[in-house]
């Protein structure tokens, strides 16, 4: 996706060594790290090289040399036939690619990231409990229902950016859109390939989000936004890593 200058504004964003990586090196970590971190399983098939280029924010040249990069590296491999394509290696190597030590040293603002994101989004359903629109439920629920739909992570995650900057749109304060989407952009700079599971079980949390603001209930939709962001300090990969 493209970034935009919102992001100069942020504190983060001078803290991180991954702003320092290159496309091609900043794919090449995010796939080794969802693999090392078992986040992406042995033999399972990754999504075209469109959709990766669309999940990650990146073009698809880019992308096409990173895959081939990790196959010879050994932690992706090339099939072909009727079942081909770019899969997990079924015994991939670990710890190869040197450039997702770069996300492994910016926990720390990772976590910072998260909170801040947590503070902005319990405040955009507060006020979107208040001002939703017909129009602006609608529009979510249609998201909810793409994201129920979507084959891979890949195309989740473009729905899921689009669902959040909706709901804060929901909230009728057009200058709360930026800044919300500026901390949500960067954050989504980290994020890694993803069990569909996972991600089906975050729109199980978007639909009751919905279902909260149908009712107006600000107390609700406040508690389940706290916990959908929060469960990231668990579930992203800051969590998952081995930090002893």
């Amino acid at each position: 996706m493209a970034r935009t200058d919102d992001t100069e504004t942020l504190p983060f964003a001078t803290l991180n060594g991954v702003s320092r990586l290159s496309a091609l090196e900043a794919v090449r970590a995010r796939i080794a790290l969802a693999v090392d971190l078992g986040l992406l399983s042995p033999g399972e098939r990754l999504p075209g090289t469109a959709q990766i280029a669309g999940g990650l924010g990146v073009g698809e040249i880019t992308v096409r040399r990173a895959l081939v990069s990790l196959c010879a590296d050994g932690v992706l491999e090339r099939r072909r036939g009727r079942n081909g394509g770019t899969h997990v290696a079924e015994t991939p190597t670990h710890g190869t690619v040197v450039a997702a030590e770069a996300y492994r040293t910016d926990s720390p603002a990772v976590h910072r990231l998260i909170d801040h994101r947590l503070a902005l989004e319990c405040g955009i359903a507060h006020l979107a409990s208040s001002h939703a629109s017909p129009d602006d439920l609608s529009a979510l629920q249609d998201l909810v229902e793409e994201m129920d739909r979507a084959p891979s992570w890949a195309e989740f995650h473009g729905c899921d950016e689009r669902f959040h900057l909706r709901l804060a749109e929901a909230t009728g304060i057009p200058s709360i859109t930026a800044p919300y989407g500026a901390v949500l952009r960067e954050l989504y700079r980290y994020y890694l390939p993803y069990p569909m599971e996972a991600l089906r079980e975050s729109n199980t949390e978007h639909r009751l989000l919905i279902e909260a603001l149908r009712r107006n209930d600000a107390a609700e939709a406040g508690e389940l936004t706290r916990r959908h962001v929060e469960v990231l300090h668990r579930t992203m990969f800051v969590g998952l890593l081995n930090t002893d």
